[in-house]
């Protein structure tokens, strides 16, 4: 795959490499493929200057990759810290700066708050780790703090609380991420929440009515909605993976996905046109409620086969 930098800060490309490009049919593929080229190669640089989510790059390298168009991706790689360990805090270290250090003080008492009980002094060690060894801002980790205490509740309850070793736990992920000042944690929690009420239209969908996803199945659905899929495709895609594995497979699911997304298929009329599906046809009433009987003739089969096989009832995922 040959390359030249021409002057004046022109780039160009093979015509091999224009082919693969076309055959690949996705744009993102073909925007990123020219971010490297701008920047030498330089993945992280070519992240920033088209300001993708971690998620769309993924999808967009990988098509990349299939296609012979670029090496493996690197393991992604986390900011660089200052060590390889943090180090081993002690209480006068802590005692120090809550006398010295006012921002960290009054981080304590809001972390205090957030968790309605008093920080035992391994729990103060922690979060000076955070603060010192990680080099978040008091803010950051007071907002971080107050979203894993939602997180808990969400998952466990009302009245819940989040250990600080959770807390320490998301310090690390929201700091890999480059969620580091107060802007990028503000527009982190907004794409959170917004993942959450998405998640909570498509879990039904998805046969999962009576307990919260795994973090795996988290990470899936983080990708469909980053990648731009409305509900009623996701729904298409799960269809399509009763019918093929009889039962739900997150995996088969998200490859099924993938491949539209390469294809720059989303909306289910693209998905319809562009995939050999038939087309829609208007969708009355009569048709939605057709619609909705072959669905409910298509689970109870399903619920027949896993009874003869011994399988779980797709139904009750």
């Amino acid at each position: 795959m040959a390359t030249v930098a021409l002057p004046g800060g022109v780039v160009s490309l093979t015509a091999e490499t224009a082919d693969k490009l076309l055959a690949l049919g996705s744009g993102d593929a073909g925007l990123l493929y020219l971010a490297l080229l701008r920047h030498g190669g330089e993945l992280a640089q070519a992240r920033q200057a088209l300001d993708w989510s971690q998620g769309r790059l993924d999808a967009a390298y990988a098509a990349l990759q299939n296609a012979g168009l670029v090496a493996p991706a690197p393991a992604a790689p986390g900011r660089p810290l200052r060590d390889d360990r943090p180090p081993e805090y002690n209480t006068q270290d802590v005692t120090q700066a809550l006398t010295q250090d006012g921002d960290f003080a009054a981080l304590q008492r809001q972390v205090e708050r957030s968790l309605g009980a008093k920080l035992s002094p391994a729990d103060l060690k922690t979060l000076y780790s955070i603060y010192d060894y990680l080099g978040l801002p008091a803010e950051v980790i007071y907002l971080l703090t107050g979203w894993c205490v939602e997180e808990t509740e969400r998952k466990s309850g009302p009245g819940r609380r989040p250990r600080m070793s959770q807390v320490k736990k998301e310090a690390y992920r929201w700091h890999d991420r480059g969620v580091d000042t107060l802007p990028a944690a503000e527009a982190f929690l907004k794409a959170q929440k917004g993942l959450n009420r998405r998640e909570r239209t498509l879990l039904p969908l998805l046969g999962i009515r009576d307990r919260q996803p795994l973090d795996r199945e988290r990470e899936y659905i983080a990708a469909w909605v980053d990648w731009g899929f409305p509900d009623e495709t996701i729904d298409l895609a799960y269809q399509k993976t009763l019918m093929k594995k009889q039962s739900m497979s997150w995996p088969y699911l998200n490859s099924i996905l993938r491949r539209w997304h390469e294809r720059g298929l989303h909306s289910l009329e693209e998905v319809r046109a562009g995939d050999g599906s038939p087309a829609a046809p208007a969708d009355s009433g009569q048709n939605r409620a057709a619609r909705d009987a072959r669905t409910a003739r298509n689970i109870a089969a399903l619920r027949r086969a896993a009874q003869h096989t011994g399988g779980d009832d797709p139904g009750k995922r």
